[in-house]
């Protein structure tokens, strides 16, 4: 099962070191029949683009819990296996948590298969979305509309042997 697991830079970086992406239980989203039932298609690949873009609002998040992050979302696509990633049954009809699954036991880096990140030319827009985010939460559509001018950006694809240059560590 593919899940999308979202990350800060640095949170990568730290993934890279440790060769984990954390000990279970990891917030990831995965296609759940409750995000197919929202998203109204049986494509697989709009489904799964459907759960990456839930897990790029995840690490916009992130990016606001910290302040020396860079401003450029992290999704780190993985493959676990069946049932290893589970949806809390008790918020599959909460809106925000559409897609939202957590995944048991230690994911090793090993096994993803891509990293979406945000271009440089995003940070500008991820950066206004971060500081519009609890405005948002709270109802106000400006923000709102601030928060969704991130989702413009689409989150380049980049091969897991790409990631010692994205987080700074290449040669």
């Amino acid at each position: 099962m593919r899940v999308y697991v979202p990350l800060t830079l640095s949170g990568l970086a730290e993934a890279y070191k440790t060769g984990e992406l954390g000990a279970g239980p990891l917030l990831a989203y995965a296609v759940t029949p409750a995000l197919r039932e929202w998203y109204l298609s049986d494509d697989i690949e709009e489904l799964e683009y459907a759960a990456l873009n839930r897990a790029a609002l995840a690490s916009l998040r992130l990016l606001a819990a910290d302040d020396g992050a860079a401003r450029r979302r992290v999704v780190v696509a993985v493959d676990v296996a069946d049932g290893a990633a589970v949806a809390d049954p008790d918020r599959a009809l909460d809106p925000s948590a559409l897609g939202e699954v957590r995944v048991a036991g230690t994911v090793r880096l090993a096994k993803a298969a891509a990293v979406h990140v945000d271009s440089d030319d995003a940070e500008a827009d991820v950066t206004a979305a971060v500081n519009a985010l609890e405005a948002a939460d709270a109802g106000d559509d400006d923000a709102q509309f601030v928060v969704d001018g991130a989702e413009d950006h689409e989150l380049l694809w980049y091969a897991t042997q790409e990631i010692p240059n994205l987080v700074g560590l290449g040669g």
